[in-house]
């Protein structure tokens, strides 16, 4: 009969509520982990056989998503490089600031800061997805949202090194977009070069000297020399 349907029916309900109430979890927890599947599937994809060759289909499928997931969360293939991009390079600025806390001066730590990047296009997985696809996919580096944030940071380390005396006194935010720029096109020297090993070093002993030339003292300053 209909009423004894519709008790049945009521007890699978009441028991299928019950089970989504105990393992419930808030929205923004599930959004928070969609997410973060879909980027960690698409940095592997990206990282192995780059951006042009991954699979949408592939690399969703292979964390239990769908490709209308990866357009909800992301917009398209484009907006989760940018996410993939970002992750990467908010990774990259947490090691540069270990860097810089473990040198011996502040000078010292300024220009570990800026041949540690250059050394990080070494890697395969930056070089590839930061310095090769990125650019091409996402446009100009110096306009990605970051740099804002990289600018200020290096404006603030440059001005402070200026009001110690340690460099001379200069436009410390021009300095920081002159000093960016050279960083960005150094780096995409690296990664796209034939022998990035020892483009790396030329790089590296190349950026030595231009920011030598910033310092009020440059043949004598001993910080300056143990930063080589």
């Amino acid at each position: 009969c209909n009423s004894c349907i519709r008790g049945v029916c009521q007890l699978i309900y009441a028991a299928y509520a019950k089970g989504i109430h105990g393992m419930h979890r808030p929205r923004s927890e599930m959004i928070a982990q969609t997410r973060a599947k879909l980027v960690a599937a698409a940095r592997k994809a990206f990282g192995t056989v780059g951006y042009a060759d991954a699979s949408m289909d592939d690399f969703t499928s292979a964390v239990g998503l769908t490709r209308g997931a990866l357009y909800h969360h992301f917009g398209d293939k484009k907006g989760l490089l940018e996410a993939v991009v970002a992750e990467i390079d908010a990774e990259m600025d947490a090691r540069l600031l270990a860097v810089s806390s473990r040198s011996q001066s502040q000078w010292k730590g300024f220009v570990d800061e800026c041949t540690a990047y250059l050394e990080m296009a070494l890697e395969p997985e930056i070089q590839r997805i930061v310095l090769r696809d990125g650019p091409s996919v996402l446009g100009d580096p110096a306009t990605w949202p970051n740099q804002n944030k990289c600018i200020l940071s290096r404006s603030a380390n440059l001005k402070r090194l200026s009001e110690d005396g340690i460099i001379r006194p200069g436009d410390p935010e021009a300095l920081a977009r002159l000093l960016d720029g050279a960083l960005l096109h150094a780096a995409s020297w690296i990664a796209n070069s034939p022998e990035p090993e020892a483009t790396s070093r030329r790089a590296v002993e190349g950026i030595k000297d231009l920011l030598n030339g910033l310092l009020c003292f440059p043949v004598a300053t001993p910080a300056f020399a143990s930063g080589r």
